[in-house]
């Protein structure tokens, strides 16, 4: 194997590992914003039924 191919073949090995790496990342920022949308989702539901709640109360009395 001569010098240019183990260049070659290096060259092609950390591009490898490039792309990999760079899914892994786009998966960790999927799953990120996923939890934020979540998160989201669970504050707008409890303000909402917060609100609710207050409304219920003033009525009551």
């Amino acid at each position: 194997m001569g010098i240019k191919d183990q260049f070659e073949d290096k060259a092609q090995e950390l591009g490898q590992n490039a792309k990999q790496a760079a899914g892994g990342k786009k998966d960790e920022a999927q799953d990120r914003a996923r939890q934020a949308q979540d998160k989201g989702r669970d504050a707008t539901r409890s303000a909402q039924r917060d609100a609710q709640d207050r409304l219920d109360q003033d009525y009551d009395v």
